[in-house]
């Protein structure tokens, strides 16, 4: 259940050179694919449409479109548009209708494997009259520490620390949580791609349908002397379960995702990925 790891000298450098290969590679395929239709002819490149879950708080539409707004300056030659699985519109499947029979790849701003991702998105994807194809979630991967990490040094966390004072530090990285138990692999990974940037424990602690909650993650670091625990909210925007974790927190709590300049990458990326993976199996038919 958590992912700890000892400090390490270089771990930013290697987290950055990740990321910036997914960089490149992403740009490498954008410029095989940019000109080229989902059946290999020239043509437009597919709509990329943002699938998020949608929430109450009126700040989580606000965020989404903000991010969708920074996709679009990244990649002004893509359409972008933006469909909601409940709550807020619009709709995914009223999105999907709009489009018409053209081709689309559906991005979720889903943070792991879960019940929206294997049911809800390709069943509404199915009924609609557009020509779809659907990216994995945006996690886990290492534009996701990045990400995390930014919000935690807004938020306050110390960019560089003693040893004593990271003997008594750990982070909780708390997300929605589900029952699917890929969801929590996917959490779990994000939490050792984290542990390797801090140098300090990170567990995974979630606000429904899976354990430890937040508290109880705070409670077990503090039993093993880790009084110094901030909270890294793994959430793509602002709504109640965000607030819950972030009221939980011992010391400081950072801010969801939203639309941090790494997020707006990554989203291009599994982008990418799925108009490569359509483009290798119609060229191995």
């Amino acid at each position: 259940m958590t992912a700890s790891h000892p400090p390490r000298s270089e771990p930013r450098a290697h987290l950055d050179s990740t990321a910036h290969l997914m960089d490149s590679i992403s740009s490498q395929v954008t410029g095989r694919l940019r000109l080229l239709s989902p059946l290999g002819r020239r043509g437009p490149a597919p709509a990329l449409v943002l699938v998020a879950h949608g929430s109450r708080d009126p700040r989580a539409l606000e965020t989404v479109q903000a991010l969708a707004e920074r996709v679009r300056e990244l990649r002004p030659a893509v359409p972008v548009h933006l469909g909601h699985i409940e709550l807020n519109e619009p709709l995914l499947p009223d999105t999907l209708a709009a489009l018409g029979d053209a081709s689309a790849v559906l991005v979720p701003l889903l943070l792991s494997r879960g019940y929206h991702v294997k049911r809800d998105i390709p069943e509404l994807a199915a009924a609609a009259p557009a020509r779809t194809r659907r990216a994995a979630p945006l996690g886990p991967h290492p534009l996701l520490a990045e990400a995390l990490y930014d919000r935690l040094v807004e938020a306050g966390w110390p960019a560089a620390m003693d040893a004593a004072t990271r003997r008594a530090s750990a982070v909780v990285l708390a997300a929605a949580g589900s029952r699917d138990p890929d969801s929590a692999t996917d959490t779990r990974r994000t939490a050792r791609l984290l542990a390797d940037r801090l140098g300090v424990p990170v567990v995974p602690a979630y606000a429904s349908a899976a354990t430890p909650t937040v508290p109880t993650a705070v409670r077990a670091l503090a039993a093993r002397g880790r009084h110094r625990v901030a909270v890294a909210s793994y959430f793509t925007a602002p709504g109640r379960f965000a607030t819950q974790a972030a009221d939980a927190a011992p010391w400081t709590a950072s801010a969801p995702l939203g639309a941090h300049p790494a997020m707006a990458r990554l989203v291009l990326h599994r982008y990418d990925e799925a108009r490569a993976t359509t483009q290798a199996e119609l060229a191995s038919a």
